[in-house]
């Protein structure tokens, strides 16, 4: 079962999508923090990084680099609200860019998509 972190600031869309891609057969964490997150890979490596851009601590793209700095083989996929990141050529690190959506189809596609080409599974 890929493990996944989920990094987002908002409690409860983080959960939403802890709740729906456990549904979908993964092992998944939270952190509401760039911080936390970095912690939380200490802890235990994820097959894959959910990642928010706009926090208040540290924010995605700096938590990004903090994250490739200790494992570049770590996938990343940036879920934000805001499309104007896309063109910041610190986001073209990540695996995959998805716009926040109620429909949680696209960043399900993209997981699906990242583990298969990172991880194999």
């Amino acid at each position: 079962m890929p493990y996944l972190l989920v990094v987002d600031d908002d409690q409860t869309l983080a959960y939403l999508y802890e709740e729906e891609l456990t549904d979908d057969g993964y092992e998944v964490t939270v952190a509401h923090s760039g911080k936390a997150a970095l912690r939380s890979i200490e802890d235990k490596r994820p097959d894959l990084v959910v990642l928010d851009i706009s926090m208040p601590d540290m924010d995605g793209i700096e938590a990004l680099g903090k994250i490739l700095g200790k494992d570049e083989t770590i996938p990343v996929i940036f879920n934000t609200a805001y499309s104007v990141y896309r063109d910041d050529f610190m986001t073209w690190s990540a695996d995959a860019y998805v716009i926040k959506s109620g429909d949680l189809s696209e960043l399900r596609q993209r997981i699906k998509e990242v583990l298969k080409r990172r991880t194999g599974t």
